[in-house]
């Protein structure tokens, strides 16, 4: 691995403080964390009962975005960012049982993402795990790891699924977005999740407030936008139906068989398409 004085888009191991990663992966019943991670899982789930369930809803919106742009869009193309470690299902695996051909980048600057990444991609010829730091879109895109793999010349899919949350300068998290999109060309889609106050004087809205407050230093904070705020990401993009929902309204598979709890009424997520 290339030292962090080389390579300034590489993060060093830290054991001590909580990844968002392996925070993910452990909400989903993943192996790949440790007990700094699994202790904010905990101190999560005594705050918002039910997240281990809703974060299995929002990748389950995930693979319903991916399955209608590969299986009905034909897009061939898709870029995960803050892609997080690999688990059930992953990117590639459902969008090329679509289209083997189809290629799949993966974006994220946490070295244990990129370890096992790259070990489960190796005979994997049509996906690749960058290392770079998706903030800067610009220079991500000129990335070794990305620029060769990607033609911008036919659309792209930008996936940025529970990550925007995570940039709490509502400039910088704008910016993030419309550089992303403007960098694709027409007929690219945005597929997009983001933590969400329903400013509705609900339960939801009030766990919304309290799990901002409580995780603003836990090393992997997030806060929850309104969704007028959340609806300016999509700015002349035009959404796919049934447009910004909560995730597990999104084209369900089914009846529910579980019920809801007031952590599923704060996320929020949508699939649109640049003109």
């Amino acid at each position: 691995m290339p030292s962090a004085e080389r390579d300034p888009g590489f993060t060093p191991l830290d054991f001590d403080t909580p990844s968002l990663a392996r925070m993910f992966d452990a909400l989903l019943g993943g192996r790949d964390n440790y007990a700094v991670d699994r202790a904010l899982v905990d101190r999560i789930e005594a705050l918002a009962p039910g997240v281990h369930q809703a974060a299995r809803d929002h990748r389950a919106f995930v693979g319903r975005a991916l399955r209608l742009l590969a299986g009905e869009r034909g897009v061939d193309q898709f870029i995960d960012l803050g892609s997080g470690l690999p688990t059930v299902d992953n990117t590639h695996q459902i969008v090329q049982r679509y289209n083997a051909e189809s290629r799949v980048i993966y974006v994220d600057n946490d070295p244990v993402v990129q370890a096992h990444g790259r070990a489960l991609l190796e005979e994997n010829d049509r996906t690749h795990m960058a290392g770079c730091d998706l903030s800067d879109p610009r220079k991500a895109l000129s990335d070794p790891d990305v620029a060769p793999f990607l033609d911008l010349d036919r659309p792209v899919a930008v996936m940025m699924a529970a990550i925007v949350h995570h940039f709490p300068d509502d400039e910088q998290a704008l910016t993030i977005v419309r550089d992303w999109m403007a960098a694709v060309p027409s007929g690219s889609y945005l597929v997009f999740s983001h933590q969400c106050d329903p400013e509705d004087g609900s339960p939801a809205s009030a766990l919304a407030r309290t799990l901002t407050t409580a995780l603003r230093d836990s090393g992997v904070g997030s806060v929850h936008r309104t969704r007028p705020e959340i609806e300016k990401f999509f700015d002349g993009l035009e959404y796919v139906p049934p447009g910004l929902t909560l995730v597990h309204q999104w084209w369900p598979d089914g009846p529910r068989l579980l019920p809801l709890t007031d952590v599923n009424f704060t996320t929020v997520g949508a699939v649109a398409r640049k003109p």
